[in-house]
């Protein structure tokens, strides 16, 4: 086993894995950036309304991913554990998709029925494909500096993908409708869902699971969750993951309104958005020579103080300053670009250590708990602004009053500056520094290697046996 986990990642498994998160964000992103405003000005929901949705859904879904977790972990096929459903969860998503994206003909109230149910779909939909496809990271190699490498793949592959559905996204709306934007929303879903799909199926083909549990373990699910609760890296990880995502949703899905109520120029939501993916996947991709000089978590603590600062100045930008607006938004993007890579690997990290710990080994549990807490941020996220622009008075497609408009502005910077700014002592508490790291993994190599030469002993052994059984028979034949 050993030597398969220290194996080198090959340029094109490293790629193949990303084109999984591009496949992701053809729908994460439009969730990120369009669904809030999609649900108010297109399908015509009130704001508040929409921010309790957004509550109720992603708790819900956000309870599933821990179940899907524990089905992943648990599951056994030729192929493996995670990279089946890669494929298994194709059509549900593609499906999802367009029906989330649809305005039915109904009354007010059932539309947000309808409007309930698809979302909920939809979010179930993404974890049964999402969960396993992020376990698969920390399956694929158990080198730590390799992990860092493939997570920046991956989240290279997510920002280009969200760049271009950030950009083309509005485009494709208007050139597929034709002027019915209700139109134009399901048929950009239904290409994004067609593209995602071969996508999926590019990533199943390029990777490989190389770690597999300790051989005898039999965990109930109930153990592998008390493992969590026990694990106090994964615990600093889970509050820091919620906190984070509520700085990146607060500006994310805010943005659109801004430009399009505040600066009042809706025509560059979509470059600004753009210029945003693409400072993330330069950041992200920086994330490997970075942490070969700087530890992950001390830069962690770096970049996130970074954001805060930046997202404070924010605030003091002037609405016809547009040069300055996106100077600040890619220099944001730049720091928080290495942000996913260094927490997912780190999370892989907190499976080793648990590992380490107890013997045992829930990888899709860890990641599913991780992906758990960024949707509880998102929904946090999603709920404040509903809330707050519902008590100020937000109407959809209409001039907004002053206290709207000063809304808007706050949840695009000062808000996200402040939970950015918690994010700082919150990672200094993350116990698994570089020197640490190394001497969890070195000792569960030490014990792979071990198990290794024990098995090849009992093998030997048993074709010993097998040799002096045949030798005694043929013995007592010939006399």
């Amino acid at each position: 086993m050993i030597k398969k986990i220290k194996q080198q990642l090959t340029l094109g498994e490293k790629v193949g894995y990303a084109c999984g998160d591009v496949a992701s964000n053809f729908y994460w992103r439009v969730f990120d950036v369009f669904l809030f405003i999609f649900y108010t000005d297109v399908f015509g929901l009130p704001a508040a309304a929409v921010g309790t949705m957004m509550l109720v859904t992603r708790l819900i879904d956000a309870f599933s991913d821990p179940i899907m977790g524990a089905l992943a972990d648990r599951t056994t096929t030729r192929f493996g554990k995670f990279r089946p459903y890669l494929l298994w969860g194709i059509i549900p998503m593609i499906a999802a998709g367009v029906l989330t994206f649809t305005v039915p003909d109904f009354t007010d109230s059932n539309k947000l029925i309808w409007a309930y149910a698809t979302y909920i779909f939809m979010m179930l939909a993404y974890t049964f494909i999402n969960v396993p496809y992020g376990a698969l990271m920390g399956v694929m190699t158990g080198d730590s500096q390799q992990r860092t490498t493939l997570t920046s793949f991956r989240f290279i592959g997510a920002f280009s993908g969200g760049s271009l559905v950030a950009y083309m996204t509005p485009e494709l709306v208007n050139y597929l409708g034709q002027g019915n934007e209700v139109l134009g929303w399901q048929l950009t879903m239904l290409l994004y869902g067609l593209i995602s799909a071969g996508l999926f199926v590019t990533t199943f083909l390029s990777t490989k699971e190389r770690i597999s549990p300790p051989p005898q373990q039999k965990t109930p699910v109930l153990q592998d969750l008390k493992d969590l609760t026990q694990n106090k890296p994964w615990k600093v990880l889970f509050v820091l993951a919620l906190i984070i995502m509520m700085t990146i949703s607060l500006r994310g899905s805010t943005g659109t309104f801004y430009f399009k109520y505040y600066v009042e120029r809706p025509d560059l939501i979509g470059s600004f958005a753009m210029a945003y993916m693409i400072s993330l996947a330069i950041g992200a991709a920086s994330t490997p020579l970075l942490t070969k000089f700087v530890d992950k978590r001390r830069l962690l603590m770096i970049l996130m103080a970074i954001v805060a600062t930046l997202s404070l100045v924010f605030y003091f930008v002037p609405n016809d300053n547009i040069t300055l607006m996106f100077a600040l938004q890619i220099m944001i993007g730049l720091a928080l670009g290495p942000k996913s890579p260094l927490v997912f690997s780190m999370y892989a990290d907190t499976a080793d250590f648990s590992q380490w710990r107890t013997g045992r080994r829930a990888t899709a549990m860890i990641f599913s708990a991780a992906a758990f807490a960024q949707k509880l941020g998102g929904a946090f996220a999603g709920a404040m602004i509903g809330w707050i622009l519902g008590s100020l008075g937000y109407i959809a497609n209409e001039a907004q009053s002053g206290a709207s408009q000063e809304g808007i502005v706050l949840l695009m910077t000062l808000i996200p500056a402040v939970f950015a700014a918690i994010a700082v002592p919150l990672i200094y508490f993350y116990p698994l520094d570089e020197h640490e790291l190394n001497r969890i993994q070195g000792e569960l190599a030490a014990e792979d290697l071990e198990q290794e030469k024990l098995a090849q002993k009992q093998l030997n052994k048993e074709t010993s046996n097998k040799g002096n059984d045949k030798s005694g028979t043929r013995g007592a034949t010939n006399v």
